[in-house]
């Protein structure tokens, strides 16, 4: 294969790696909550022999009434530092060597993923400590996104972008799916392997990157890819108009970071950036709260419903890879989206309400929720996000790509924060407010879209005009 080729290949696996690392990371907490507040009448008699207690099992502090709360406040630490962070990421991320960052950030991920699982072998019992620890790591895990979407979109130009990051996107859900896995396997038994083991394997991946991971084609002698320019007369002719460019850059030619105002005032920056707010919100309600409210609607024992979960995870992979091919095929991101979510509203209300009536069903409609929810938002947060970063209005500079993937991903997360902090909050009143609350959010975030969605409507009108020669 000519080197590019192989490059590309690298950087695609490479990035794909990371990111499941990092996904694979944040998935525990929800698996383990079941056990950290469970059904101890259900273990059998107390062998402490303390008739007044109903709570033995359970891990203090979580051991109170108030358990959903607080499960909604260790959720709420990392999003909101997530959240914040993200906004301050882009900015680093432009301005400093993305595979230095990117591994840094993996390393001091697997240290606080671990930390919060030796909390059980060193018998901590702290709320403090286990909210200071899901801080820090919301802040450094906002190192992945930025970084590895800013690489991928280096090496890949526009042409088949939705398909090629949809596939790529699968990270998220497959990152979903082991960490299930992997913290299902210790949750009953000992659940602070839950997340010893994923905090080493992100610092594995953290430590590969750091040798292998190439950020630019320039930095290899390969021709970056054409994010605008369209050359219908041939492969070489492409070439030529990148390849003539071969001598040292003069500092002069360097362009500068963008700042954060200039980023946003690319068009559909904002429009995408609220419309994930409330696609996120609800992805992560999922994330976090789908294995408990298994549990307690299902009545299924803490690993059966974390490997249930992870269906819904399987429906993302189906809908980031449709979104992405549709969007590719059509030109319509934002309609793609406004479908998809405009579908989700009635399917999570159908799940809501049959999909516990058999495994058959729930097995169905996880899937077919998870594509329908998980489908805009993996859209948004590659392809879209990488248009955006190298718009025509930047005139060639691609440097902006990290700050506006920051931008529209930290505009994300705040909604990723609110929305498991609202289920905590909500639940105690019932499921149902729950699902009411997330169908609303999908509205929004269908109703954020209609200006862009009204412009590519336009555009699709004036192309066929033009085809009829009107």
């Amino acid at each position: 294969l000519p080197s590019s080729h192989s490059y590309r290949g690298l950087t695609l696996v490479l990035t794909f790696l990371s990111y499941t690392s990092y996904h694979l990371s944040r998935k525990p907490i929800s698996i383990v909550k079941s056990q950290l507040h469970p059904n101890c009448s259900a273990l059998g008699p107390n062998p402490h022999n303390d008739s007044n207690s109903t709570t033995w099992c359970c891990w203090a502090p979580f051991d109170g009434d108030n358990y959903k709360e607080l499960f909604g406040a260790l959720d709420n630490a990392f999003l909101v530092a997530y959240a914040i962070g993200m906004f301050i990421s882009g900015i680093f991320g432009e301005r400093l060597p993305l595979r230095y960052y990117l591994s840094g950030g993996m390393v001091l991920s697997g240290l606080f993923t671990a930390l919060f699982g030796l909390g059980y072998f060193w018998n901590i019992h702290v709320l403090w400590y286990f909210i200071i620890v899901q801080v820090c790591n919301g802040l450094v895990q906002t190192t992945g996104w930025p970084a590895v979407v800013a690489c991928v979109g280096n090496w890949f130009g526009k042409g088949k972008r939705g398909l090629i990051m949809g596939i790529w996107n699968s990270h998220t859900s497959v990152g979903n799916i082991l960490g299930s896995l992997i913290a299902g396997a210790w949750v009953s038994s000992a659940w602070g392997l839950s997340f010893v083991v994923p905090g080493i394997i992100i610092t594995a991946v953290g430590i590969i990157c750091f040798f292998f991971l190439v950020e630019y084609p320039e930095d290899v002698d390969c021709s970056p890819p054409l994010h605008h320019v369209s050359c219908a007369d041939s492969q070489r002719a492409c070439l030529s108009s990148v390849d003539h460019s071969n001598s040292p850059k003069e500092p002069a030619e360097e362009p500068e970071a963008i700042s954060f105002f200039g980023a946003l005032r690319i068009p559909g920056v904002v429009e995408f950036s609220l419309c994930l707010l409330f696609a996120k919100l609800v992805s992560y309600t999922f994330l976090y709260w789908l294995p408990l409210y298994i549990v307690n609607v299902a009545h299924f024992g803490a690993k059966e419903a974390g490997d249930l979960s992870t269906l819904f995870d399987v429906g993302g992979i189906l809908g980031g890879i449709f979104a992405g091919l549709i969007s590719d095929y059509t030109g319509g991101r934002a309609t793609t989206c406004c479908v998809m979510l405009v579908l989700a509203a009635p399917m999570l209300f159908l799940y809501n309400h049959v999909g516990q009536n058999g495994i058959g069903i729930s097995i169905v409609m996880l899937i077919i929720c998870g594509a329908l929810v998980n489908g805009p938002y993996a859209l948004i947060t590659t392809a879209v996000s990488a248009d955006l970063g190298t718009h025509e209005s930047l005139k060639g500079n691609a440097k902006a790509l990290s700050t506006v993937t920051a931008i529209i991903d930290g505009t994300g997360s705040i909604g990723a924060a609110l929305g498991p902090l609202l289920a905590g909050l909500i639940s105690p009143t019932g499921w149902n407010n729950v699902f009411y609350m997330l169908i609303a959010a999908d509205v929004l975030a269908c109703l954020l879209l209609a200006r862009v969605v009204v412009k590519e409507a336009r555009g699709w009108c004036g192309y066929m005009a033009r085809q009829r020669g009107y």
